[in-house]
């Protein structure tokens, strides 16, 4: 379907397909729902733990987000024995619960895929104060998830995350209109693509879309059908 709409688009238009993954619960989600959203916001998100629960920095997958995970991968399989092609294009978020949710969505789903998983720093969770969306070190992740590979220029360490200053949803939609942008300028032939990320994200992304928010429970995924039209000066 997308091909023949690219095949029909008039000059300077292009259609991609994205399927929007949001990762599975962390144990920062279970803090969130142990103390309620406004006491999260307000007080618990800027600490690292309560003396129960660890959340801060970059927490993993609970169990149950695991299995969350593995529900999609679940229902990809049934997608690809009705003829789903595997994604030209992944990227994925670069915190441990959006790279987890990744290799557990894809493995084993296709049989092979074009290109190994990109990390892209945009694609993280609205950033600052809340130490769960403080990522780890390059090296690290290099170490976690040694078949990813990372956009050009990431860093090794995180500069963006900072503990006073937390992110606008309008800073996060900016950002998932570079990343649209950057994927129809580099990734003209390909017409699939995936990204692992988080809520917060992924509504920036809707908004730069120009599609409606709405909620996104833990383990989502929402498909996006999306034309870009580069505007030519006379």
């Amino acid at each position: 379907m997308v091909r023949q709409l690219n095949t029909d688009a008039e000059p300077g238009s292009s259609y991609k397909f994205f399927l929007l993954a949001r990762h599975g619960q962390g144990y920062h989600n279970v803090a969130e729902l142990k103390y309620g959203t406004k006491a999260w916001d307000d007080h618990w998100a800027a600490l690292n733990d309560d003396g129960e629960l660890t959340w801060g920095p970059d927490p993993l997958l609970t169990s149950l987000g695991q299995q969350q995970v593995s529900t999609i991968r679940n229902g990809l399989t049934q997608e690809v024995a009705l003829g789903l092609p595997a994604p030209q294009r992944r990227f994925c978020s670069p915190l441990s619960r959006a790279l987890d949710t990744c290799d557990i969505m894809f493995e084993g789903t296709w049989q092979e895929y074009p290109r190994p998983v990109m990390v892209l720093e945009d694609c993280r969770e609205e950033n600052g104060v809340h130490t769960c969306d403080k990522r780890r070190s390059r090296s690290y992740i290099a170490g976690y998830k040694p078949h990813f590979s990372f956009e050009e220029g990431f860093a090794e360490f995180d500069d963006l995350w900072h503990p006073n200053t937390r992110e606008t949803k309008g800073n996060v939609a900016q950002r998932a209109r570079k990343v649209l942008e950057m994927i129809f300028e580099t990734a003209t032939d390909d017409t699939f693509i995936t990204i692992t990320s988080h809520e917060g994200f992924i509504h920036g992304f809707l908004t730069a879309a120009g599609r409606k928010v709405f909620k996104l429970p833990t383990g989502g995924i929402v498909p996006v059908l999306v034309k870009s039209t580069v505007h030519r000066s006379c």
